[in-house]
């Protein structure tokens, strides 16, 4: 019998997640029936998604050590979505295979990060919703996350002025290694919108949003017209005790007449199995750099969660189990 460990959820967040709000249970699994594989978690992934649909924690690439599944071969790696959890059972409709063809030399993790759901995310966002062209300026907060900072690579691949928002000097640091024409720390600057204008004095054609609230008010104001803006995340709600409310940026949108969309990546599964070796090939490259922030052991799961949400990540956030 395999024992499986399980992060639960005892009650959900009132504003910032505490310790207490989690609890490790442990479990015995049962033989595995025709059809179904036994999973063993190598690595786990924390998102900032995560304090909103917190009964959806996804992105965990496991091993199958135990199979009565031809599909899914003991020694076969899969993405899926069974919660925290170090062991699992499943039936293999919900696993997802890592790309047959995934290089020795690149660590597994990154089928969580930029070679992965955020890696699709930036991608998407990007040639999807706002259909940046060449000579365009695209501004993206959260810049240094594991959606922002790719997002900003592939805009410089695509010929664009990339303008990007992070919380540290150490992140604005690793946004200009990765090219980034202009990056800012929000944090100790006086003024958000003097910096937007003085990182861009025309505006921009295009932003990449990850964070709402204030930024978002002050980033719509400096739109260019018939600019375009994706929404991907809302970091600076989520963990809100009270609702924030307004201003309204409905006259600016109309006046520059902006077009501003929400999206998930998921609305282009279809096209996963391609973009991925998109991803993979500007890796090989060297055109896509991949920063990740792993802590190690599963015990750390929600300390890495609210590290996470609390800004110490550079690049994707990481728990390897």
């Amino acid at each position: 019998m395999v024992q499986a460990k399980s992060w639960i959820l005892l009650k959900h967040f009132d504003g910032f997640p505490k310790d207490s709000d989690f609890e490790v249970k442990v479990e015995e699994l049962p033989e595995l029936r025709d059809g179904e594989v036994l999973l063993e978690a190598v690595f786990l992934s924390v998102d900032p998604y995560m304090s909103v649909f917190i009964g959806v924690f996804l992105l965990l690439s496991h091993r199958v050590i135990q199979s009565k599944n031809s599909t899914f071969p003991v020694g076969s790696h899969v993405v899926t979505s069974c919660g925290w959890t170090t062991h699992s059972i499943s039936d293999g409709k919900e696993l997802t295979p890592v790309m047959a063809d995934w290089p020795e030399d690149v660590s597994l993790s990154l089928a969580l990060g930029a070679i992965g759901m955020p890696g699709l995310t930036a991608l998407y966002g990007i040639e999807e919703v706002l259909g940046l062209k060449e000579g365009e300026t695209l501004l993206v907060n959260a810049a240094a996350g594991a959606v922002g900072s790719v997002v900003g690579q592939i805009a410089k691949i695509k010929g664009c002025k990339v303008v990007g928002s992070a919380g540290s000097e150490a992140k604005v640091a690793f946004l200009k290694k990765l090219g980034f024409d202009e990056a800012f720390n929000y944090k100790t600057i006086t003024s958000l919108e003097e910096a937007l204008r003085k990182a861009s004095p025309d505006g921009y054609d295009c932003f990449f949003e990850n964070v709402g609230g204030h930024f978002s008010t002050a980033a719509i104001q400096q739109m260019k017209n018939l600019g375009r803006i994706a929404v991907c995340g809302s970091i600076s709600l989520y963990n809100d005790v009270t609702p924030q409310t307004g201003p309204y940026p409905h006259l600016t949108m109309i006046i520059k007449q902006l077009k501003m969309e929400g999206f998930l990546q998921s609305r282009w599964t279809h096209k996963h199995p391609e973009s991925l070796k998109r991803l993979m090939a500007w890796f090989k490259q060297g055109k896509l750099q991949c920063r990740e922030h792993v802590t190690k052991g599963f015990e750390n799961m929600p300390a890495a969660f609210m590290g996470m949400l609390r800004g110490d990540n550079i690049g994707k956030a990481i728990v390897a189990v």
